[in-house]
C-alpha cells in the first residue's frame, strides 16, 4: 500500500513526529510512506486544511496513493475538506479505537487526526497505536463480526450515492481556483512522488497543465 502523509500549516511542526510513527508501524508491514509535507512551519509551500483535501483527492484519484493520513488542529477541517471530493472516504480518529472501527466498519481510504487536541505526553505512542489499529489487519471485516455483511452493503450504497452527488476529478481540477490548486501541489517533493506513482493519465495530464508542463 502507498500511504501519503499530508500536514497543514498550523500543525506542520509535528510532521516529523507523525512521519516517524507512521513509518515505524507500517514499513515492517510492507507499506510505503510518501511524506508530502508540510515538513516545517517555515516551508515555502504553505498548505491549509482545504488544500489538504485538494491534494489528497488528487493523490487518491490518480492512483499515486492508496491511503492518505492527514489532520489539522481538531482534525475536523481536514476531514470535511477531504470528504468534499469524489473517490475519498475520510474518517476521524483521536485514539486507536476510532481508527480500528473506521477501518473495519467504513473501510475508507483516508484518516484525519487532531494534532492539537490531546497531543501531549506519549503522543507518539498514541499515533503508533492508531496506525497499528488502522493498518494492522485487512480493512472492512466488520465490527461486530455478525454485522459485517450489512456494513459491507451500506458501504456499497454510500459509494453509489456519492457517484451521483460528486463530479469527476478532472472537471473539478479545471474549475477550482487555480492559485488555490497550485498551492496544494506546490510542495517540494510533490512532482517526484506524484509522477512516479500516479496511474490515471487524465489526472496526470490535468496536473501537468496546472503546473505548466
Amino acid at each position: 500500500m502507498k500511504i501519503a502523509l499530508i500536514n497543514e500549516n498550523s500543525q506542520a511542526a509535528k510532521n516529523c513526529i507523525v512521519d516517524t510513527a507512521l513509518r515505524k508501524v507500517t514499513e515492517p508491514m510492507g507499506h510505503e510512506v510518501f511524506n508530502y509535507g508540510m515538513y516545517t512551519a517555515e516551508d515555502d509551500a504553505q498548505l491549509t486544511y482545504v488544500q489538504n483535501g485538494i491534494l489528497a483527492a488528487i493523490l487518491l484519484n490518480s492512483g499515486a496513493a492508496d491511503f492518505v493520513v492527514t489532520g489539522c488542529g481538531t482534525g475536523m477541517g481536514s476531514m470535511l475538506a477531504l470528504n468534499s471530493f469524489p473517490g475519498v472516504i475520510c474518517g476521524h480518529a483521536q485514539d486507536p479505537v476510532d481508527a480500528f472501527t473506521f477501518a473495519q466498519i467504513n473501510a475508507g481510504n483516508a484518516l484525519s487526526i487532531p494534532y492539537a487536541k490531546g497531543f501531549g505526553w506519549a503522543a507518539e505512542l498514541n499515533l503508533e497505536y492508531i496506525f497499528g489499529q488502522l493498518f494492522g489487519q485487512e480493512m472492512g471485516q466488520g465490527y461486530p463480526k455478525e454485522r459485517a455483511a450489512i456494513m459491507a452493503k451500506n458501504r456499497v450504497i454510500l459509494n453509489e450515492v456519492r457517484e451521483v452527488t460528486h463530479r469527476d476529478m478532472v472537471s473539478i481540477l479545471k474549475e477550482l481556483d487555480q492559485d488555490l490548486l497550485k498551492g496544494a501541489i506546490g510542495g517540494e517533493n510533490f512532482k517526484e512522488y506524484f509522477y512516479a506513482n500516479a496511474t490515471n493519465d487524465a489526472i496526470k495530464d490535468a496536473v501537468k497543465a496546472v503546473i505548466g508542463e
